[in-house]
């Protein structure tokens, strides 16, 4: 992975991290991050647009929107293993797993969130060292971003952005990884219903 995939996948944690208070001062250091790291003039035109568009918003309206996009449908998750398992019982294995590969690679989450979040992976892959794991990783989390990505309508400033880390960052996920995970994974009995859920 080189220098301009590594900066893409840092400004991907950022970018779907939920909004936090000083986002604005994200996207700031964000648009620093590109002038300074992305080589390609095309591609820095494209990301200094999607940044632009998410400037416009403002931050409520933003996170209304983020709730929207990734907290309120699974297909949309931001958790690596519930795109492969579903409510499968096997993701708790999954997630120990994920956790010691992290560990292994001489790294420690310091936030609450599990350790299959994607941002969180997203930041994990762009300053880990290389290996079979991290390679195996990268081609998860393609077939995860690909499937949130089928998910969302065109104009979501979010769908821009993962179209832009598949292009350049992620391999195009072939037909056998796209099977595998359809078969894997357990579906929720409550997949479409209302969050939360008011009982009268």
């Amino acid at each position: 992975m080189d220098s301009q995939e590594r900066t893409l996948l840092i400004i991907g944690s950022r970018l779907l991290a939920y909004p936090a208070d000083d986002f604005r001062s994200e996207l700031h250091d964000i648009n620093a991050c590109i002038e300074e790291d992305i080589t390609s003039s095309e591609l820095r035109s494209k990301l200094k647009t999607i940044v632009t568009t998410f400037n416009i918003f403002m931050l409520e309206d933003l996170r209304k929107l983020y709730v929207s996009t990734f907290d309120l449908r699974a297909k949309n998750g931001l958790y690596l293993t519930a795109h492969e398992l579903g409510d499968s019982n096997k993701r708790g294995a999954a997630l120990i797993k994920m956790q010691k590969i992290i560990n292994q690679a001489g790294y420690d989450r310091i936030d609450d969130d599990l350790a299959d979040y994607i941002p969180m992976l997203f930041e994990f892959l762009a300053v880990a060292p290389y290996s079979q794991d991290n390679e195996r990783l990268i081609r998860r989390l393609a077939v995860a971003v690909q499937r949130i990505m089928e998910n969302l309508p065109d104009e979501n400033p979010y769908f821009n952005f993962l179209q832009v880390l598949m292009d350049v960052v992620f391999p195009r996920p072939t037909k056998k990884e796209i099977e595998r995970l359809e078969f894997e994974r357990e579906e929720a009995d409550l997949e479409e219903l209302p969050y939360p859920i008011m009982y009268g």
